[in-house]
């Protein structure tokens, strides 16, 4: 076995929470996932979209954010992998993903549609609850919510 040290590569798995659980915002509805989002998201909302994860412990407070991807004018790369392993890392009970559309627009495609039903999917294997897709615009303070549309 010690001959195989240092051939191969130790993976290291950590998350580090900066925040008491006591003041970890709670998300109870899509307005207030909408304040977290704006909080946190580029002020580059209307030039190109961003694929964001937050992820939450059990009584819905948010442990933190990632941002997934960054694209172009028209779509970004969705990883389900990198999702639900960053997901899995922080031991989420649930998550909240989110995407802006450049054009102000905030209804979504048949892709964003695709990829909120895979991603439900992966995580249903996992036990963790796939709450909210929200699609944000830079225009004005609007969203779209899949959960408040009933699409999830």
């Amino acid at each position: 076995m010690s001959e195989l040290k240092g051939i191969i590569s130790e993976i290291d798995i950590i998350y580090k929470k900066k925040i008491k659980s006591k003041d970890l915002p709670k998300i109870d509805c899509s307005a207030t996932t909408n304040e977290i989002l704006r909080n946190v998201w580029s002020d580059k909302i209307e030039l190109y979209e961003e694929f964001v994860l937050l992820v939450l412990n059990r009584a819905n407070k948010c442990l933190g954010w990632v941002k997934i991807s960054q694209g172009g004018i028209s779509g970004t790369v969705v990883d389900s992998k990198i999702i639900l392993a960053i997901a899995l890392k922080a031991a989420a009970s649930g998550i909240i993903v989110a995407h802006n559309h450049p054009s102000g627009g905030t209804i979504p495609s048949q892709a964003d549609k695709s990829c909120t039903r895979r991603l439900k999917e992966c995580c249903s294997l996992f036990d963790i609850t796939f709450l909210d897709h929200m699609i944000l615009s830079g225009d004005t303070n609007d969203y779209y919510s899949f959960a408040d549309n009933g699409e999830l």
